[in-house]
């Protein structure tokens, strides 16, 4: 059977949603609007009008701090509060939205809630693995459970500003800001944590994963889970790389060399250590990796943007798998090629985990389909909440699942873009 999400009109067992997707930017990296914005979108309506709202909280003080948005305003959290047995557990999810990768792409940003607090949602539906509901997220529906909204534009990293245009790139500083916050609210006697984030959001947890763990006791039990958050440094369909040349852009327009990684940059180029294929096999605490084999945002804008495909071959292709000829598809199969290559030596270690699926989708533990309902996706008759949950408690070893290739996995909840 064939299970898809249609964008602009999205089908789903539990609304109708209509989104409009607008064309990218002239850079292909999405001003006005971009493919994080157009399935975030998706997202944020896919739900039940029944699911609770959480209201959004700024952080009092965080501009005393220089800990501000990129336009100066105060960074902000949802947080909805633990029960029972979940009262001292905590989970905390970074936000995701792509990036701004030159001055432009960033003054823009600035007027959206990507950038500025006053455009926030003032409270957001928990879904998924934010959940609180056992019969939607049964490991951590009781949980503390925050959303840490994003609002720097390189994924919660970089400490510098722009004084011309007024910018603010204190995405480090919102990190610190919000989890001494968390640890006055209570995390700093949590007896489990983690910490997860999707997409942009899943690159800073792999970011910020070790970080997260020293600021918890030795006695909390602390792992990281990143859901698509695994970008690569792959060739585009014109042979050049888009996803780095955009990655250059962030690192060099947020001054990023200075916090990234010193094991990572002692042998490699600032950007490359913005890639998290560099950096995942360098982390001391438990991480989980989900992803998809051929990831919706990757192959929009980092496979096929609008720059590398100027005559518009790939359009169709993009937008629906089953438009694509047979060279195209080989072309996906060596980027999940990659993929496997990529967490090869992450998988090794014992302590982490994997859920690598062969569909077309991006981001798949805050949405509630995707993350645990009666058709969800599965891997080794396991759907993602219960692998991670597998993973998280230990309930199962060696917790490490990868697909087989396009076009065998039939329980895939695949995008097509319309």
């Amino acid at each position: 059977m064939r299970s898809v999400l249609l964008i602009p009109v999205v089908v789903c067992w539990l609304c109708s949603v209509t989104a409009v997707v607008r064309s990218g930017s002239s850079d292909g990296f999405g001003i006005p609007i971009d493919t994080e914005a157009v399935i975030s979108l998706m997202e944020n309506k896919l739900m039940a009008s029944s699911v609770p709202m959480v209201p959004l909280t700024l952080i009092q003080g965080a501009d005393s701090k220089g800990a501000v948005c990129l336009d100066g305003t105060l960074p902000g959290y949802h947080l909805d509060r633990g029960f029972g047995s979940g009262a001292n557990s905590w989970l905390i999810q970074l936000e995701g939205g792509g990036w701004c990768n030159n001055h432009r792409s960033c003054v823009y940003r600035k007027t959206s809630r990507r950038g500025s607090s006053n455009f926030m949602e003032k409270a957001l539906a928990f879904t998924g693995i934010l959940s609180n509901k056992p019969e939607e997220n049964p490991d951590f529906f009781n949980w503390n459970r925050i959303k840490l909204r994003y609002c720097d534009g390189a994924s919660f990293s970089g400490d510098s500003q722009d004084e011309g245009s007024q910018l603010f790139y204190r995405g480090q500083r919102i990190w610190q800001v919000a989890m001494q916050e968390f640890l006055s609210l209570g995390m700093q006697q949590a007896n489990q944590a983690l910490l997860s984030g999707c997409s942009a959001g899943g690159l800073a947890s792999i970011l910020h994963c070790d970080e997260f763990r020293e600021l918890l006791p030795n006695s909390t039990k602390v792992k990281c889970l990143s859901d698509a958050g695994m970008f690569l440094d792959a060739v585009d369909v014109s042979g050049g790389h888009s996803l780095r040349n955009m990655f250059q852009g962030v690192v060099t327009v947020q001054n990023l060399q200075k916090d990234l990684s010193s094991t990572c940059t002692n042998h490699l180029d600032p950007t490359s250590c913005f890639f998290p294929q560099n950096l995942v096999s360098d982390i001391k605490t438990p991480m989980f990796l989900l992803n998809t084999a051929y990831d919706s945002w990757q192959i929009q804008e980092s496979l096929a943007p609008p720059t590398a495909d100027p005559g518009g071959i790939w359009k169709a292709c993009k937008s629906d798998h089953l438009h694509c000829n047979s060279s195209q598809i080989q072309f996906f199969q060596e980027f999940r090629t990659q993929m496997v290559l990529a967490v090869n030596s992450f998988s090794a270690s014992e302590q982490n985990g994997l859920f690598i699926n062969s569909c077309f989708a991006h981001c798949q533990s805050e949405r509630q389909d995707t993350w645990f309902a009666q058709d969800s996706p599965q891997l080794n008759g396991k759907r993602v909440a219960e692998s991670v949950g597998d993973w998280y408690f230990d309930r199962t070893t060696n917790v490490k699942a990868i697909d087989c290739p396009y076009p065998c996995d039939t329980t895939c909840h695949n995008l097509i873009f319309e």
